[in-house]
């Protein structure tokens, strides 16, 4: 397996198993799905099922002309998020070099190069240089000890009325209590919580915690 320098499970199969899971799938084409199972394969840090399902349902509804991604990873959410708004540009920032040329080809491969803006970076870093008011959808999953840290600056990014999706809020059932937390994880589980303080007690956000996958913030701009 592939060392990631951040708190990662096998998504295959969910990283933490709900009711409802057995529901909640997915719609990709062909292709998508075998890069998909390639990257699960690979234990590459991917959507699971539920999670992708969910993200794919909201931008649906919402559809979403500018979205911003921190945490390309592969490609797979990104080329998900893409195929649900036909009318979307999406830029995406990863700080792996192996990930971006994997996720580079993968976006040529599926004919998205046009609709695609890649960042090469620190998420921290390049969210500085973006311009305000220019993103009406985020989907964050990136290192997730900086949530509530660029919280701040994503907000200033969203329009008002755009959405912020935080992925693996619950983070393996550490953050509920379902699970215990490992001892190396306890800093790790603090920082998620003080980011879930933040966005559900944001007046400028209107905020949910929702049970599905490994846990989502949905979080709109008032």
């Amino acid at each position: 397996m592939q060392n990631f320098s951040y708190a990662h499970k096998n998504t295959r199969d969910g990283e933490r198993a709900t009711l409802t899971a057995q529901f909640n799938k997915p719609k990709i084409s062909e292709s998508l799905a075998q890069l998909r199972s390639r990257a699960f394969d690979r234990e590459i840090p991917v959507s699971d099922d539920e999670t992708l399902c969910f993200l794919q349902t909201v931008l649906s509804a919402v559809q979403p002309k500018h979205i911003l991604e921190l945490g390309t990873a592969v490609g797979v959410s990104g080329a998900a998020m893409l195929d649900i708004c036909k009318a979307a540009h999406l830029t995406t920032v990863e700080r792996d070099q192996g990930f971006y040329n994997e996720a580079e080809a993968n976006f040529a491969r599926l004919g998205l190069c046009d609709r695609v803006t890649q960042i090469l970076g620190d998420a921290g870093e390049v969210i500085n240089t973006l311009p305000e008011n220019s993103f009406d959808f985020i989907f964050m999953d990136c290192a997730k000890v900086q949530y509530v840290k660029y919280l701040p600056r994503l907000k200033q990014l969203l329009k008002r009325g755009g959405t912020l999706i935080a992925d693996d809020i619950l983070l393996f059932g550490y953050v509920t209590g379902e699970e215990e937390v490992p001892t190396k994880r306890k800093m790790l589980v603090e920082h998620v919580k003080e980011y879930i303080t933040a966005v559900t007690n944001d007046s400028g956000l209107q905020t949910t915690i929702i049970n599905i996958g490994n846990g989502v913030a949905l979080s709109v701009k008032l």
